[in-house]
């Protein structure tokens, strides 16, 4: 069954913090379902799909729908990849949809890891206890968030001469685009060199590699054609999505690819286009490398010319060939609840609405790509790709 044109993105709302010691992670998870209900301009009562992961807090979605007073449900997903988990559901979603499960769904996110001191980029060892498979074999060696990531781009540089200049430019780009968004964290504009000057984190990685550590959250709702051509809202179709986990492989570790290289050509093939029709591109962007391993698996760019592609200003809007994460990104804007795949979607739709800033606006912007991944780069990970159009 495929999911081309089923199903419409109406409703999109990024919460405007990125502190918030004075609100519970369940109030922003509703603060976020309402701006995205008013945004498609549906209430509580037209909803009858809910998706949410990890971040939703007690039991879930029980807890969640609950306190949202979602009660006419008749279609629940709680798929958990970490930060691609949001790009999942979205096409999950859809899937009900065509399938006749629900007709409008919403989708939320929300965490308050800055306020509360959880670093996704810290020295602390997340979603690990006793009965964790992997503990007794990796645990010995003190795998973090970060060093399972410098790992990728230390391997990326030794077989493919990638340089740590070519990374930087990833952070310039986001920088660039950051300064025109009031709610981003980090709005000051950025050089190579700054980020080369910036605290070494694991290397190679330094700090100005990482993605930014906020509160706050976001929320999308998805809905069948036929309901989606009577809102507000400009028709965002879901074209195409991909799929898929990568791990350990049995111990034929190989960290010179990411699960974008399935989930990616999945999503183009049954979108019918390719990455050479992309006109806009939000690529989850924990640190610097995971962006360059993506836009190579999902054919921007051939495998090994990856620094290549993004050195020179090649994804900052209006300048290079692949306009990328125009809000800032994680790098930059907002990377909520250390789980930053429904932002790319949010960004993704504005872009096609023609809501982006309009210094960062890409032009009669008509097909867009949103790309997650969730977990850690170097070990095990998800992988989801959408592609998106504007009727």
């Amino acid at each position: 069954m495929t999911i081309k044109r089923k199903a419409c993105i109406v409703g999109a709302y990024e919460h405007p913090t990125r502190k918030a010691p004075d609100k519970t992670v369940a109030q922003l998870h509703a603060e976020c379902a309402r701006g995205a209900l008013r945004d498609a301009g549906l209430g509580l009562h037209d909803v009858d799909g809910y998706f949410c992961a990890g971040d939703a807090p007690g039991l879930g979605a029980n807890s969640m729908a609950d306190y949202l007073g979602l009660t006419r449900l008749s279609h629940v997903d709680t798929t958990d990849t970490g930060g691609s988990a949001y790009l999942i559901h979205v096409a999950h979603a859809a899937q009900a949809i065509a399938a006749g499960k629900c007709n409008v769904a919403l989708i939320t996110l929300a965490g308050r890891p800055r306020t509360e001191g959880g670093s996704g980029v810290g020295v602390g060892q997340r979603m690990v206890t006793p009965t964790t498979p992997d503990v007794p074999w990796e645990m010995p060696y003190g795998p973090v968030t970060v060093n399972m990531y410098a790992l990728v781009a230390a391997r990326h540089m030794y077989e493919y001469g990638t340089t740590a200049e070519q990374l930087a430019w990833i952070k310039v780009a986001a920088a660039t685009h950051a300064q025109h968004n009031p709610h981003a964290m980090l709005r000051d504009l950025v050089t190579v060199q700054e980020v080369l000057d910036s605290p070494r984190i694991a290397d190679p990685l330094r700090k100005l590699d990482c993605c930014v550590v906020s509160d706050g959250g976001g929320a999308l709702v998805v809905a069948r054609p036929e309901i989606a051509r009577e809102l507000r809202q400009p028709q965002v179709n879901v074209l195409g999505a991909g799929e898929t986990l990568k791990g350990q492989l049995g111990g034929a570790v190989d960290l010179t690819w990411s699960g974008a290289a399935v989930s990616g050509p999945a999503a183009f093939a049954e979108a019918g286009v390719t990455p050479a029709d992309i006109q806009y591109a939000s690529i989850y962007d924990s640190f610097t490398i995971t962006v360059l391993m993506q836009l190579e698996d999902l054919g921007f760019c051939a495998k090994g010319e990856g620094g290549r592609f993004v050195a020179d200003g090649n994804l900052i809007s209006g300048v290079g060939k692949l306009p990328f994460n125009t809000d800032g990104g994680g790098l930059c804007n907002n990377h909520p609840a250390n789980r930053g795949g429904l932002t790319k979607v949010i960004e993704a739709v504005r872009q096609l609405r023609g809501e982006a800033h309009p210094q960062v606006q890409v032009p009669n912007c008509q097909l867009a790509l949103a790309q997650g991944t969730g977990g850690l780069l170097g070990s095990r990970h998800g992988s989801a790709t959408l592609i998106l159009e504007r009727q």
